[in-house]
């Protein structure tokens, strides 16, 4: 049985990319970090609810403890759980805005991934799958064909160009895992005041897709709907 870990997986990507995931017969465990909406989330997809913050470094070492003890490996990673960020002009932005979203964006990835990699190491073809942005693409928000061209967010974009580096630093250093970054479009999602285009079911698409991927499957990508993302 492939045992699997989502962030971020009582809404939106998140709880669709699970409950796929659990519909291709995975097990997987559902991170939340409000405890009451991730058990009924995870009661919701038959999955197993375990409380994560992934801003908060005990949270994290409890998880992963919590995930060893029940499980004793982990095959798949989805670091799926992000904010939007401050929302305010570029020229606004403070310091401190870029560190309260970076904290999740970035940092929160790295913290789970850091922990899980023992785990990951005991996986069987492992993967990780890192949930980015074409927002976070130089390509993208300079092709003014492309709705990400015209959107300023100073925060989030650059937390998602940052996670992208971050997977493709991940993935030269661990070789027998499956590190890529992956971008579902403009979904509508809390993220966005549920303003995007795409479903959650079409967003969730290429994040299914890269989460199944096996040990003959690329790493140190960055992948869309289409295939490998602009950059």
């Amino acid at each position: 049985m492939t045992t699997t870990l989502v962030t971020g997986a009582n809404k939106g990507l998140g709880f669709e990319t699970a409950r796929r995931l659990v519909e291709a017969g995975h097990t997987v465990y559902a991170g939340a970090r409000d405890t009451r909406l991730g058990e009924e989330a995870a009661a919701r997809l038959g999955a197993r609810f375990v409380r994560l913050d992934i801003t908060d470094e005990d949270s994290v070492r409890a998880a992963a403890d919590f995930v060893r003890e029940d499980a004793g490996r982990l095959d798949v990673l989805v670091n799926n759980a992000g904010i939007g960020g401050a929302g305010k002009p570029v020229g606004e932005t403070t310091g401190a805005d870029m560190a309260r979203t970076f904290e999740t964006n970035v940092f929160g990835a790295v913290r789970v991934t850091k922990a899980f990699l023992p785990l990951l190491d005991a996986g069987k073809d492992s993967v990780v799958v890192n949930v980015a942005s074409g927002l976070g693409s130089l390509a993208a928000t300079n092709d003014p064909s492309r709705v990400e061209s015209g959107v300023l967010l100073l925060d989030y974009n650059s937390s998602k160009t940052a996670l992208v580096m971050v997977t493709s630093q991940y993935a030269k250093a661990y070789p027998g895992i499956r590190f890529n970054a992956v971008d579902p479009g403009y979904t509508a999602t809390d993220l966005n005041g549920h303003t995007g285009p795409k479903s959650v079911e079409e967003g969730a698409e290429v994040i299914v897709r890269m989460a199944l991927i096996g040990s003959d499957g690329p790493t140190g990508g960055f992948f869309d709907e289409d295939g490998v993302a602009a950059w």
